[in-house]
């Protein structure tokens, strides 16, 4: 199922996510784990359409409004959606005052937090269980990968059932959880990202966001990439994938991203993912009409 499809019958409408900062950062980053981040994360965090992080909840909510209020309408609603870094990773007085913030306006539908899976301990856990009490809430993990060679190239920093034991854990409390997996990691055969892709609807996401492998400046990937040794997917190797990956994704999970976008400031490779147009018409022509549609 599509995630516009979805979120119509679940709403009654279109429903408009928007970009937060919770100001927070992560393992990968602050010397718990290490300093660089994952390989392909950029110095944003992977939040560089977020509001701006200075402001406050409420003041970053407008700001994020007004850039869609043109094709949004003035009856909109929305996703509160806290991207960048590791969301669950830090006090939690302070991230459940902030989502609560971010829950509080009557446009706003759903609560979509981004983290880690081993950024889940027992209070987190907790807190996310009582806002979901008020509305819905998500939680997205960046799994990337099943592979364990493709984990500890990109430095996610954790073993696969740290994954699988957080979505149980999540499932247990009610909680929707998306997965995140990255398409064209450097050495990953197509049955490779089946297998992951098969992993993660075994387990039972709510959710899959499939996103191809972007290099962007800034990274050590694009360090990589510049030394030769990332090899990045053509145009139409990557419909073909998805036309491969698509049938095997059941009807009852929400289908959040086929494509992706990379800041165009920072996007170094590949260069065709920039013409959105043009992917989104191929994937339209090809790709959607392999969806599992809900009767």
């Amino acid at each position: 199922m599509l995630l516009n499809d979805y979120l119509r019958a679940a709403f009654g409408c279109k429903v408009y996510k928007i970009s937060l900062s919770a100001r927070v950062t992560c393992p990968n980053r602050d010397g718990t784990l290490g300093t660089g981040g994952c390989i392909f994360c950029s110095e944003g965090g992977s939040g560089e359409f977020a509001a701006c992080a200075q402001l406050g909840i409420s003041e970053q909510i407008a700001q994020a409004k007004a850039r869609v209020v043109a094709k949004a309408g003035p009856d909109a609603k929305y996703i509160a959606y806290f991207q960048s870094y590791t969301n669950t990773y830090g006090d939690p007085k302070y991230l459940e005052r902030i989502f609560r913030e971010a829950m509080e306006p009557e446009e706003i539908v759903a609560l979509s937090v981004g983290t880690r899976p081993d950024c889940l301990p027992e209070e987190i856990l907790d807190m996310l269980e009582r806002l979901s009490r008020i509305k819905p809430v998500w939680v997205e993990l960046g799994l990337q990968t099943i592979h364990e060679r493709s984990a500890k190239y990109i430095r996610r920093g954790y073993e696969l059932p740290v994954y699988d034991d957080a979505v149980q854990k999540l499932h247990a409390r009610g909680i929707h959880v998306i997965t995140h997996l990255i398409l064209g990691l450097p050495g990953e055969s197509h049955e490779d990202m089946k297998k992951s892709l098969e992993h993660v609807v075994n387990v039972g996401s709510n959710g899959v966001k499939l996103q191809l492998l972007h290099v962007l400046k800034g990274t050590d990937l694009a360090e990589e990439y510049d030394a030769g040794k990332v090899p990045v997917m053509e145009f139409e190797e990557y419909i073909d994938l998805l036309c491969e990956l698509v049938p095997l994704i059941p009807h009852e999970m929400v289908i959040h991203r086929l494509t992706g976008d990379g800041d165009k400031k920072l996007l170094i490779a590949p260069l065709w993912s920039a013409d959105k147009k043009r992917v989104l018409n191929k994937v339209n022509q090809r790709v959607l009409p392999l969806v599992h549609f809900v009767d």
